[in-house]
């Protein structure tokens, strides 16, 4: 007999993580027009001694490009690693996506139950009532002769010969004891026969499914310990700089982390598994070692972008023969962003060490190149009028936080580079093109994972 959750392995056992992202990812960000492009003026670090590259601007990648980049990447590396769909038990599948159809491994229900509280009957009324009952999870019970009635409950195995369950508000007893129905019954009434949801071998779910709560109810019910899905992306994350405390309040020119607390979650709500949080100081050694001993499939730098005195992600990318897809997009905040090829198999996603310029880079970045390593679906886009106007960069994209009100897209203040106090509040970003968007003018949003209603709610 096959155990519950390798059915589906086994049909899938020749397929490979490229085959599931053939199946379910298509880009909805085509490549936009070129934008000419400008470099913010602070280091990705917030240091405003970090000047930008001199050649920041003509390299800089338009914000759709860049994200249709990152896609491509993680396409790559599906096809350079050909990772094999993996088996996880129930509990730990959430936000996977399925690499093998769920075809039932029984038939729901798997045998003919009560869709209500009260009597199982047969034949016409009235019914002599046994004294026993019928209780969910209990063994079948004696055929029903006509003219007879049991106590059943909901769930229950419904007793051979029974004509109809009658419903506990619908029935009445005369002072004989017998049973009476207030309403009229018909054959089959309130019974969900066996196979009624599906019958075993049914495809319940295809491959390319992302397995959400309702989802894991399903493969329960349907006989599964194990789901057979694509494994998790795995993240390193290397938090950068000196000036940063862990604990306590600012003092002395030194200052709170707030990606190292913030970017994991975000991170495992994109579809990451993060394997480590590291912090690394203004050190270009302690760098190189970090980026060179790591073997995750990502590696997640903050801050040391650009070009300042301590900014040594270039200077080691070069040093390691790193290839870089991005140097730098044309998006607002987060220009200084970056993606490289560190190996045939591993990414470098570089975020600028501003809080909401890193949160930039992570839907800009991180988010398609993650996504399309988890084999998950592509967002379908979406738009909403503007309340209000919105300032726009010259050249380039900005991301702006907003709240969602009726049909229409708040713009919050609070939404500079060093800011979290408006993404705090924030539904969505809306994509701002440059010259910035009038009072109701449609705009592209980013749904933010924990106010999409999707999967990405669950951080742990």
């Amino acid at each position: 007999m096959t155990p519950h959750g390798t059915r589906a392995g086994e049909d899938a056992e020749d397929l490979d993580v490229e085959e599931v992202l053939a199946l379910v990812n298509n880009s909805n960000h085509p490549p936009g027009p070129g934008e000419r492009g400008g470099t913010d003026s602070r280091s990705a670090s917030g240091r405003p001694d970090a000047s930008p590259r001199p050649d920041a601007r003509h390299h800089a990648t338009p914000w759709p490009q860049a994200r249709v980049i990152a896609e491509r990447a993680a396409r790559s590396i599906a096809r350079a690693t050909r990772r094999a769909p993996v088996s996880v038990p129930l509990d730990a599948a959430l936000g996977l996506t399925l690499a093998a159809p769920l075809d039932a491994l029984t038939d729901l229900p798997s045998f003919d139950t009560s869709a209500m509280d009260g009597w199982a009957v047969a034949g016409p009324a009235p019914w002599d009532v046994r004294d026993d009952g019928v209780l969910a999870g209990h063994a079948a019970h004696e055929p029903l002769t006509d003219g007879e009635a049991v106590r059943i409950a909901t769930g229950a195995r419904i007793p051979p010969d029974t004509t109809a369950v009658l419903r506990s508000e619908h029935g009445r007893t005369d002072d004989k004891g017998r049973l009476h129905a207030t309403r009229e019954i018909v054959p089959g009434q309130d019974i969900r026969p066996r196979g009624q949801e599906c019958r075993s071998g049914d495809q319940l779910l295809p491959v390319g499914a992302l397995v959400t709560p309702a989802v894991l109810g399903l493969a329960a019910a349907a006989g599964y310990d194990t789901v057979t899905a694509v494994p998790r992306p795995r993240v390193e994350v290397l938090v950068l700089g000196d000036e940063l405390l862990t604990e306590g309040r600012p003092h002395e020119g030194l200052i709170r982390d707030a990606l190292g607390p913030m970017l994991p979650p975000w991170l495992r709500a994109l579809g990451a598994e993060v394997t480590a949080v590291r912090r690394v100081g203004d050190d270009a050694d302690a760098l190189h070692r970090a980026i060179t001993t790591s073997d995750a499939d990502v590696v997640v730098t903050t801050g040391g972008t650009a070009a300042g005195p301590v900014d040594h992600v270039h200077p080691i990318l070069r040093r390691i023969g790193a290839e870089l897809l991005v140097d730098g997009v044309k998006v607002r905040p987060g220009h200084p962003m970056l993606l490289a090829r560190i190996a045939e198999t591993q990414h470098l996603v570089g975020l600028p060490g501003n809080p909401l310029a890193a949160v930039s880079g992570l839907l800009t970045l991180a988010e398609p190149l993650l996504r399309t390593l988890a084999a998950r679906p592509a967002p379908e886009p979406y738009t909403l009028p503007l309340r209000e106007a919105v300032h726009g960069h010259p050249h380039d994209t900005r991301l702006v936080p907003v709240v969602l009100r009726g049909d229409q897209a708040v713009p919050l203040h609070y939404n500079g580079p060093a800011m979290l106090r408006g993404i705090a509040a924030a539904d969505a970003l809306a994509v701002v093109p440059p010259g910035g968007a009038r009072p109701g003018q449609e705009a592209e949003l980013l749904d933010l994972p924990w106010a999409s209603g999707g999967i990405g709610v669950c951080f742990t």
